[in-house]
């Protein structure tokens, strides 16, 4: 080990150099986790979902939905058979948004992927089971949507729990919560000082 740390170690005259240039990079790094909210992907919290500005419509048609008082959207968007499952999912599917996002390349409609819609179905379900399993409706919908057989719930049940809102500017008056600053409050209050005294 302290070989290692000795090969690594820069040769005297670049050793401030690599200093600043880790600090640079250490920095930006914080900075981007900061601004992206990076901490609030672990979370349930429903507002994660509009960090990247394009779910707003699907945030704001589950904030009027039935379904809000009994599920964030990981309850239904998030495998939970097991906790491998569920944050290699939110990690894989949340890194695929976010190269979206970052290329500026979403869709005017954004439509659910296969892998999501069976974790979908999985979680209408799991939640739903003893409802459904009353009228057999199980083996209509389980598997067999995935060889495209049977019937998924939300061909059905079309407004649960979004409703027919799907496009970025359907819905262009929704009240929804502001994105909260990346500036760090003590900055702004700086800031804020810098303006008044000049």
């Amino acid at each position: 080990m302290i070989q290692l740390l000795k090969l690594l170690k820069p040769p005297g005259r670049w050793q401030v150099p690599v200093i600043i240039m880790l600090g640079i990079l250490v920095g930006i790094g914080v900075l981007i986790f900061r601004a992206s909210n990076a901490h609030s992907y672990l979370s349930d919290d429903p507002k994660t979902c509009i960090n990247c500005h394009v779910m707003y419509t699907q945030y704001a048609s589950w904030t009027h939905s039935s379904h809000r008082e009994v599920a964030s959207c990981n309850d239904c968007h998030v495998p939970h058979d097991n906790v491998f499952r569920k944050y290699f999912f939110k990690a894989s599917d949340g890194l695929r948004h976010a190269t979206i996002f970052t290329a500026r390349a979403e869709p005017q409609v954004i439509q659910i992927k296969q892998a999501g819609a069976n974790v979908v179905q999985e979680n209408c379900i799991r939640c739903h089971y003893e409802l459904i399993s009353m009228v057999r409706a199980v083996q209509v919908t389980a598997d067999n949507h995935k060889e495209g057989e049977g019937a998924r719930c939300w061909d059905c049940h079309r407004e649960t729990p979004h409703g027919t809102v799907n496009s970025l500017s359907a819905a262009p008056f929704t009240l929804i919560p502001r994105m909260e600053s990346v500036i760090p409050k003590w900055m702004e209050k700086a800031l804020n000082e810098n303006k008044t005294n000049e």
